[in-house]
């Protein structure tokens, strides 16, 4: 899953919102040093990391772009999820997205001195561009796509994904929307016993 789906399944913790956001910034167990809590959401974003990589319904999604974008097909299928999160937004939360958005990115402000440097360099970008919140439209997902291929210096051609999320729009949306209602119930129980 993307950064939506990571923020909304850490279920309201701040700290632990603040962990499962800057995973993938943290390679091993370098994150020892950060409170607890913290360390808890960077372990709760990998439970769900695992748990949508081996799911099959991810793996179907997966499957129709793997011909096209080959081991970038898992990227972009998280891209396109969080696409439908923001879309279906009001199904999944009472806060609006706008108002749940903001909320984050002043966490982010207001705890920036233990954000990994990589997280504190993109944050600027992320925020003027409101990133999150423009997953919602499509061309905020090909505005992420064109900006994920470049840092692969054009070699994912992942720009070219939005062509496939029109062409496969109801099928990804049905597999998104069957997948995320375990993977509410999977990270809500991971999120309990940590």
């Amino acid at each position: 899953m993307n950064f939506l789906a990571h923020i909304y399944l850490s279920f309201d913790d701040k700290e632990i919102t603040l962990g499962n956001f800057i995973a993938d910034s943290i390679r091993g167990n370098k994150y020892k040093h950060l409170p607890e809590r913290v360390q808890k959401g960077i372990k709760l974003h990998r439970f769900i990391d695992t748990f949508t990589d081996a799911h099959p319904t991810v793996r179907q999604s997966t499957k129709r772009l793997h011909e096209n974008y080959s081991h970038y097909s898992g990227v972009i299928v998280d891209i396109f999820y969080d696409h439908f999160l923001a879309k279906n937004w009001s199904t999944y939360s009472d806060v609006p997205l706008d108002v749940f958005v903001d909320n984050f990115y002043d966490l982010l402000e207001d705890n920036y001195d233990i954000l990994p440097d990589s997280t504190k360099h993109m944050m600027p970008y992320m925020i003027a561009d409101n990133w999150i919140f423009n997953y919602s439209k499509l061309e905020g997902i090909a505005s992420v796509l064109k900006g994920v291929n470049r840092r692969t210096k054009n070699k994912s051609k992942m720009n070219f994904a939005i062509l496939d999320l029109e062409e496969h729009y109801e099928e990804f949306e049905k597999e998104f929307t069957s997948f995320f209602e375990e993977l509410i119930t999977f990270s809500k129980q991971k999120y309990i016993s940590l």
